[in-house]
């Protein structure tokens, strides 16, 4: 996306001069007659001078205004002289005439939180604050005028003017007005969100619904849910309701998730999955199980020559894909533990078997498993939904590739296998950024794991740091769809929600800034912090 260059246009003030009017003169005599203290009347009584004319009240002066404090920063404020806006007591929201459709939910929400009314189908007038869906612009993007006591906001989509409500919730907040001026923003990154792990803990309900709240003020449009994993499977089903673990979400309460997403401009991009991390899946269908040469259980991953395992997931997937109307899905397949051993063809003779059946002599074990993520693809792709996987379930060198269409989203160049994430983008292909460095706050803190700072986020990192601490080339900026700041629950004990929250609020907040706009922050670590603190 091209940035703007902010441009601030100060106007030289004019000072107001007030003119004094003299008596003026009669038709009789063409000399101006100096007032005399007193007149004598038509009766001879003395009468006292006429007061002279109140004058007029100077024209109010203002600075020229400052751009809103906002968490992400706003990208561009074009300065102004005047009053900027409060909310007041006969102020309005109100949505322009045939936007009310599109734009009643942000209307209210909107009034709500600052203390007016809800306008619907009113016209506006002054002091009120005006949404409409108009013009044309990246999506996401929104322009917030504040003029003549009044605020416009405007975007090309619903999206766009929502992110607008917030910058204006944000700006009376923080310094309890909106400045006068106009705002003109839009996200750097169309990906940016938190990844919640709630398949090794139970996070309620409310609990992820006010995670969710706290992502639309900080403009993060994805929750990731991963809900299945070895230690639990946590999400009503009907096709495998053996599988389901306790307490788990009902479907009832998922679509109440989804439904308040998706009014916050939130899309819920669920995970299952596989091959590995199926511990809760085999549990009641052990028969799945892979076995290595020597008979051997391998924890969490299914045996991907036997048909039946493929047949679970695609009654789960199918069963899924309706629940959750977003437009992503993630397939998983990381950390497949038959592709982390020296030898996987000698080690699982009947993977290497089935490998070299369907793809050729020539084929290897990671051909199966790169078809085993195909095929999941091609299960959930008739529904248009974007495709996402972990970078570790890609390989090089194979005979199969990974469809074209599939997300990487990197998270490690550590694990066996893993690639460096230039090999990805010279490929082509489109990244995500969950780099492990930086955006993994990790329960418990195993595995050398350290919790995420928001400083070192803000300060250190941007979305073209994807491994480690180096960026790549500014060049694959285009490839890279923005990032997430991931919740995985390893040791699941080791926090409460309410820490979990406390824990996650300021490398939240870092992550927005920097996936909004990747360039460095105009405030400081210390600056950003007590802002965050008053919003």
């Amino acid at each position: 996306m091209k940035r703007r260059r902010v441009h601030a246009i100060a106007t030289a003030g004019v000072a107001a001069l007030v003119a004094l009017a003299l008596p003026g003169c009669t038709a009789a005599s063409d000399e101006v007659r100096a007032p005399s203290p007193t007149a004598q009347g038509a009766a001879g009584t003395t009468t006292a001078p006429a007061a002279a004319p109140t004058p007029p009240a100077p024209s109010p002066t203002y600075a020229l205004s400052t751009a809103p404090r906002t968490i992400p920063a706003v990208r561009e404020h074009e300065a102004a002289r005047g009053p900027g806006w409060k909310p007041a007591p006969d102020a309005r929201v109100v949505v322009a005439q045939g936007d009310t459709a599109a734009l009643s939910d942000e209307a209210r929400l909107l009034a709500g939180e600052l203390g007016i009314k809800y306008g619907e189908s009113a016209a506006p007038r002054a002091g009120d604050v005006e949404l409409s869906v108009e013009g044309a612009g990246n999506p996401e993007s929104y322009t917030l005028t504040v003029k003549d006591g009044r605020v416009r906001i405007n975007g090309p989509d619903e999206a766009g003017v929502f992110y607008g409500t917030r910058t204006l919730k944000q700006a009376v907040r923080a310094s309890g007005s909106a400045p006068e001026g106009t705002v003109r923003d839009a996200p750097a990154k169309p990906q940016r969100g938190l990844n919640l792990d709630i398949a090794r803990k139970h996070f309620t309900p409310e609990w992820i619904k006010s995670r969710l709240r706290e992502m639309a003020d900080l403009k993060l449009n994805q929750l990731g849910l991963h809900f299945s994993d070895d230690q639990a499977f946590r999400i009503q089903s009907d096709s495998h309701p053996e599988i389901v673990s306790t307490p788990h979400l009902t479907k009832a309460q998922v679509r109440d998730i989804t439904a308040l997403a998706s009014r916050l401009h939130i899309t819920v991009v669920p995970e299952i999955d596989s091959p590995g991390h199926l511990g809760a899946v085999l549990r009641a269908h052990p028969d799945l199980q892979l076995r290595d040469v020597n008979g051997r259980a391998v924890k969490g991953a299914v045996d991907i020559s036997n048909p039946a395992s493929a047949k679970l997931i695609d009654d789960l997937l199918r069963e899924y894909r309706p629940l959750f109307p977003g437009g992503a899905w993630h397939l998983g397949a990381d950390e497949y533990q038959a592709l982390v051993v020296r030898d996987p063809q000698a080690s699982f003779p009947q993977l290497a078997r089935a490998a070299q059946q369907r793809y050729g002599p020539s084929a290897r074990v990671q051909d199966l498993a790169t078809g085993w993520l195909n095929d999941r693809a091609d299960v959930v792709r008739p529904s248009g939904k974007a495709l996402k996987a972990w970078n570790d379930g890609f390989f090089a060198g194979g005979v199969v590739g990974a469809a074209k269409d599939i997300q990487v989203e990197y998270w490690t160049g550590k694990e066996i296998g893993a690639r460096p994430p230039l090999e990805y983008l010279r490929e082509g292909r489109k990244l995500v950024n969950l780099n492990d460095e930086y955006l993994y706050y990790v329960l418990g803190e195993p595995n050398q794991f350290t919790y995420p700072t928001g400083r070192r986020i803000y300060e250190q990192w941007t979305p073209l740091v994807l491994r480690g601490t180096t960026p790549v080339p500014a060049s694959y900026d285009g490839q890279i769809l923005g990032g997430r700041l991931a919740v995985w629950a390893d040791l699941s004990g080791a926090q409460t929600q309410d820490q979990v929250a406390a824990g996650i609020r300021m490398p939240l907040a870092a992550l927005s800034q920097k996936v909004w706009d990747a360039r460095t922050p105009q405030l400081p670590w210390s600056e950003f912090q007590a802002l965050a603190g008053r919003l």
